[in-house]
């Protein structure tokens, strides 16, 4: 398991949800990426609401319902590591948007097997 704590860098890429990487969703794309290139996480959020350079609004409110709404993939891990994964998403985004932060990871923890055992089972250890 990949150890993280301290200074890190989050890139966040805002994407459409219906982008595509040969027929496949961009966002799965990228997090599969991300995982063969050994990066500690990343995680996919679909937004309600949102425009970007278009200024076109997406909603999933149902009067106004979008086919496209905006979609959020968020990367932590060392500063290194997180710019040598920016080529990748250069070759991958044409359209959106790739946001880097400083940011100081607190914990960083996944499940052991003791606890991946008990979560399976719905049992407390």
């Amino acid at each position: 398991m990949t150890r993280l704590t301290g200074r890190a860098l989050r890139v966040t890429i805002l994407i459409g949800e219906n982008d595509t990487w040969h027929r496949r969703p961009l966002y799965s794309e990228i997090v599969h990426r991300a995982r063969a290139a050994g990066l500690a996480g990343a995680s996919v959020f679909r937004g309600i609401e949102g425009y970007g350079a278009s200024s076109l609004i997406h909603t999933s409110r149902l009067l106004s319902l979008s086919e496209d709404l905006p979609v959020a993939v968020v990367i932590v891990d060392s500063e290194d590591r997180v710019r040598g994964f920016l080529p990748q998403l250069d070759e991958l985004v044409s359209e959106g948007l790739v946001i880097l932060d400083d940011c100081e990871v607190v914990r960083y923890a996944g499940r052991t097997d003791e606890t991946r055992e008990a979560g399976e089972t719905g049992e407390e250890r």
